[in-house]
């Protein structure tokens, strides 16, 4: 039978014959994460820590690090699950590919339970938020696209106890964000007198995030 007519046979068995959903799935779940599944885990994980860079978090990046983080796990629970009933070798043979996206998990966790972002993006901005502390008069609004360090700014004030808070443009899930900088400690997670609906957290040092309610 010549190499043609072998072709012909093995499309003919293949059209009669296709796998069905159950044949794909173990096909699937038998393979180890590749080229598509380790970039996406890596890339949600940049959101989310993205999204804990900035002060009182970022909406967009919460929902699309979250609803990508909650289906890629699934994904990859639904595939161990089946692969350890079916196909336990290949999780020996290929157990590095298998545990990368579990540490890119633990990793991002890890980074955000400590506030590594948050802290990291400040202290690279510190000194240039100082600077637009400094024009405040006593509150600035920010021409638009005006930035300081890594935090593109829509206003600066200055209450009337020397407290300067930076009003991030995007920063807040529900309600305006920002930071905030203080000589003198601050009160956190309770409603400081004079200063309205305003609550505080600290970061390091001077510097605060603060959220409006």
């Amino acid at each position: 039978m010549s190499a043609a007519e072998e072709g012909s046979v093995a499309k003919l068995i293949e059209i009669a014959h296709p796998p069905t959903p159950r044949q794909r799935l173990a096909s699937w779940a038998s393979r180890p994460p590749g080229r598509l599944y380790i970039p996406a885990c890596t890339l949600i994980a940049l959101v989310l820590l993205y999204e804990d860079s900035v002060p009182g978090g970022h909406l967009a990046a919460f929902v699309l690090g979250m609803g990508g983080g909650a289906f890629l796990a699934a994904m990859g629970a639904l595939r161990l699950g089946i692969a350890v009933s079916i196909a336990r070798p290949m999780i020996a043979r290929y157990w590095l590919r298998w545990i990368t996206a579990p540490l890119i998990a633990a990793a991002a966790i890890v980074l955000s339970v400590t506030d590594v972002p948050l802290q990291a993006r400040l202290d690279t901005s510190a000194e240039a938020l100082r600077a637009a502390g400094d024009t405040a008069r006593p509150a600035t609004t920010a021409p638009d696209e005006t930035w300081a360090g890594l935090y593109p700014l829509s206003s600066v004030a200055v209450t009337g106890d020397g407290v300067t808070r930076f009003t991030v443009q995007g920063a807040g899930l529900l309600n305006p964000s920002g930071l905030a900088y203080s000589s003198e400690p601050l009160p956190t997670d309770v409603f400081v007198k004079g200063h309205g609906g305003t609550v505080y957290e600290h970061i390091r040092g001077p510097w605060y995030s603060w959220t409006e309610y």
